[in-house]
């Protein structure tokens, strides 16, 4: 069914951003679309933080717990946070101004796997969703909502919460229609299987469809997402790519991945944009597909050059200049494109399915091969862990890439005990770093750590990790207690892990 704006009746009042924001009460649950800046909530989401910032000034509380689909735009995550608006934020957040609240212990932050979100929705382990906050690019009186840059978790939003609230943002053509697949499972246990099993397949509907009795208002907008760019790649990433794209091709000469090649899922950043730029520039690795959360600049950039030959996403993150060039090429762009619900996305059934290669960024990695990429010294929450997870535990092969050192040799990626564990060493298969491979799968904890320091640590910390695996004595895993954390503690006191002395 094609949704046509102007065919829509005055059945929903226009509503300014602040007459909305005025409709939101003090402790309601309020669930944002949005997945990255794309396709997040704008003018209403910074009216809100305008109006807590008053009512604080006239002594009234007023803060709400926010839901998101992951992090969001500042418009969102940054305003409410500044405003002192947000109570608890759930599930993913990548601003600074609402991490550093959330690091002071102000704010409650649930961490979750992204692929939980929807579901403890559904078993209703929150509470109600008193609004849904929503941008689209077209809605209709029967409550079909074309969505705009991301799906995320909007169509579970819109499904639980009782009041919603629509961004119609006409920086985004109708034309779009048909970029997205909304597909929800049902609940145990009357569960089917996903009928999807090829990355480019379609298995839902164009629109979001919601009870019309829901939508209270609709405010206009024009404004695009305002993504930034990542900062060129330095050396470092680039010889981390360039090793990753060895190990495929690797991969494949010796039959582990097909000559057809294996869809691939990128975390966001910087060394993601490496590893995809010089897989796109290796002629032995033939065009391949995307599976991931965010498909960005560089994604697009491989699609148009002919690397990648379908991209499938919960967002399309992008910066505004590629946006536009997206909308400009809509005809070829259209048949290479589809966002889906974050839900489908990060399916562990489908992720196993299509044999996804995973490629993700960690902080730090253990001599045994356990992964944080959360927390710094164990404390201080960075961004989260997203969907990592749910696509390390389930790909076909799993990839966690970082620098051997960071902060100019101060800190090393490979230390002796990761200070918080994300995944543990039943999960990562493969570790790369600019310094080498270390291909973990099917070795024992002693052999694992061993292929870790010797071919992942930079040299200036392998002597200080070979002297810490030789005080371990005794077990399967010869960690020793007593120094597991001396690398964390010497960068505590010093400023610098290579001043580890281990009594």
């Amino acid at each position: 069914m094609t949704v046509r704006h102007h065919n829509i009746s005055k059945r929903f009042s226009d509503l300014t951003a602040s007459e909305a924001a005025m409709l939101i009460q003090n402790g309601q649950c309020v669930a944002c679309s949005g997945f990255t800046p794309a396709g997040c909530a704008k003018a209403v989401p910074r009216a809100l933080g305008e109006r807590a910032s008053s009512l604080h000034q006239l002594g009234e509380n007023f803060r709400i717990k926010l839901l998101s689909g992951a992090s969001t735009g500042d418009c969102i995550d940054g305003a409410l946070s500044r405003a002192n608006a947000i109570e608890c934020k759930i599930p993913y957040q990548a601003n600074k101004d609402l991490r550093t609240l959330i690091n002071a212990g102000h704010i409650a932050y649930a961490d979750l796997h992204l692929s939980r979100l929807c579901p403890f929705i559904h078993q209703g382990l929150w509470g109600p969703i008193h609004w849904a906050i929503v941008e689209v690019a077209d809605y209709s009186q029967a409550g079909e909502l074309l969505l705009t840059g991301s799906v995320g978790a909007t169509p579970t939003f819109c499904q639980h919460a009782e009041k919603i609230i629509l961004e119609h943002n006409t920086y985004h053509p109708t034309f779009i229609q048909g970029l997205h697949d909304i597909y929800t499972p049902s609940n145990p246990p009357h569960r089917k299987i996903i009928p999807l099993e090829n990355v480019h397949d379609r298995i839902g509907t164009h629109v979001v469809q919601v009870d019309p009795q829901k939508i209270v208002g609709v405010v206009h907008t024009c404004e695009p997402d305002n993504v930034s760019d990542f900062k060129a790649s330095n050396p470092i990433d680039q010889r981390i790519g360039e090793l990753t794209a060895e190990f495929f091709i690797q991969e494949m000469e010796n039959g582990r991945i097909p000559s057809s090649f294996l869809p691939i899922q990128s975390g966001v950043g910087n060394i993601a944009n490496a590893v995809l730029k010089t897989m796109g520039e290796q002629a032995k690795i033939p065009p391949f597909a995307m599976y991931s959360e965010v498909a960005q600049n560089a994604v697009i950039e491989l699609i148009q050059e002919e690397s990648i030959y379908f991209a499938s996403a919960t967002a399309l993150t992008v910066t505004n200049t590629w946006f536009q060039h997206i909308y400009n090429h809509w005809d070829f762009y259209k048949s290479k494109l589809v966002l889906r619900p974050e839900e489908i996305t990060n399916h562990p059934e489908i992720i196993q399915r299509i044999g996804l290669l995973s490629l993700n960024t960690a902080l730090e990695v253990d001599c045994f091969g356990n992964v944080n990429s959360t927390h710094i010294c164990g404390n201080a929450i960075v961004n989260g862990i997203g969907g990592s997870g749910d696509f390390t535990r389930n790909a076909y092969i799993s990839i966690f890439v970082l620098p051997s050192t960071t902060k100019n040799g101060t800190i090393s990626g490979i230390v002796p005990f990761c200070s918080h564990i994300d995944h543990t060493e039943h999960d990562v298969q493969i570790i790369v770093t600019e310094q080498g491979i270390a291909d973990l799968r099917g070795k024992s904890p002693t052999q694992r750590a061993t292929c870790i320091v010797e071919n992942c640590a930079h040299p200036d910390y392998k002597p200080l990790l070979r002297d810490y695996l030789r005080l371990g004595q005794s077990g399967h895993i010869k960690h020793d207690l007593n120094h597991a954390f001396s690398f964390h503690n010497a960068f505590l006191k010093t400023g610098d892990m290579r001043l580890c002395q281990f009594d």
